[in-house]
């Protein structure tokens, strides 16, 4: 039985091909001068740490952080049913000094055998009102 790589669609051969091909790819890379919305994340106190294991602790990520300045808080963000890290958690300095110096000293290191990144923590959006509900009472 002999596969046909001419009958696949255009779209899927251009899809699993690595011949470059003159057409539009599905992902067009950025324009020149566009910051991403990682990039734009001003500098501060609380830094987002992913790429955890599950086995790392709350514990275990504030005394890797800590040997770039004095860590705030630690926290590793858990599974309510099994108690397991998400793989993400975040950290939070004293100073910006020393937040700068902890994402340059951990990101792209090792950690309980995981590779981690670390950068800015961005701030919570508000949470938005769904669109089929109703205005609350007394609000016209």
């Amino acid at each position: 039985m002999a596969i046909r790589v001419a009958a696949a669609p255009c779209g899927l051969r251009r899809l699993f091909s690595t011949i470059p091909t003159s057409k539009t790819t599905l992902f067009p890379p950025p324009a020149r001068g566009e910051v991403s919305a990682r990039e734009q994340t001003e500098p501060n106190t609380n830094l987002f740490v992913s790429g955890l294991s599950k086995r790392t602790t709350t514990e275990r990520l504030r005394e890797a952080f800590s040997e770039f300045g004095t860590v705030v808080q630690a926290r590793v963000v858990t599974d309510r049913v099994s108690g397991f890290s998400k793989g993400f958690g975040f950290v939070r300095y004293a100073t910006l000094e020393d937040a700068t110096k902890g994402i340059e000293g951990m990101h792209g290191k090792f950690l309980d055998g995981w590779v981690i990144f670390a950068e800015y923590a961005r701030p919570r959006p508000p949470p938005a009102q769904p669109d089929n509900m109703p205005p609350p009472y007394g609000r016209q």
